[in-house]
């Protein structure tokens, strides 16, 4: 697209614009069925998990059934220890579902965290980021500026912040 504008091609130039658009959209798209498609994952990869647990418990029922019903201590001990065995991996699988399904579904990130890491993201890329918490529009601009301007911009509004902060005397 520089390279049309430089050459006066303004018309190439929208053109190149418009895909650039259109590809950014697609890709933030893509992006979030991404997103959905691994929640669901988690979701259904939980499902399995209690699915073997429960045929676990319906297993181990059945041999305490049997132990009761035969009355052999020993054997209600040990059917009482595989339950036992079998509910803490239960917990354990339990908890890592959790952690895996709050941890994967980007719905549940905190916005402020989103935008902290935005302004980060730009102010390492030199980008100025003109936006209203909460709004969803997002606009970026480069500054046109020499390393020895923006020095200088950064030194003023620097002594502008630090006034401002300073008690009225």
């Amino acid at each position: 697209m520089k390279k049309a504008l430089q050459q006066g091609n303004t018309d190439g130039a929208r053109i190149y614009a418009q895909n650039a658009i259109r590809k950014k959209g697609e890709a933030l798209n893509l992006l979030r069925l991404a997103s959905r498609i691994d929640a669901v994952s988690s979701r259904v990869e939980t499902a399995v998990t209690m699915r073997q647990v429960t045929g676990n418990m319906t297993s181990v029922v059945k041999g305490m059934d049997k132990a009761m019903d035969s009355m052999n201590i020993e054997r209600i001990s040990l059917v009482m220890d595989k339950f036992e065995s079998q509910f803490s991996d239960l917990d354990v699988q339990t908890s890592y579902m959790e952690d895996t399904m709050s941890s994967t579904t980007a719905v549940s990130t905190p916005q402020d965290q989103v935008d902290l890491l935005m302004q980060q993201v730009a102010e390492e890329a030199n980008i100025e980021i003109q936006h209203e918490m909460g709004s969803k529009t997002l606009e970026g601009t480069v500054a046109d500026l020499t390393p020895g301007e923006k020095l200088k911009e950064e030194d003023t509004k620097l002594a502008e912040r630090l006034r401002a902060l300073r008690p009225a005397s």
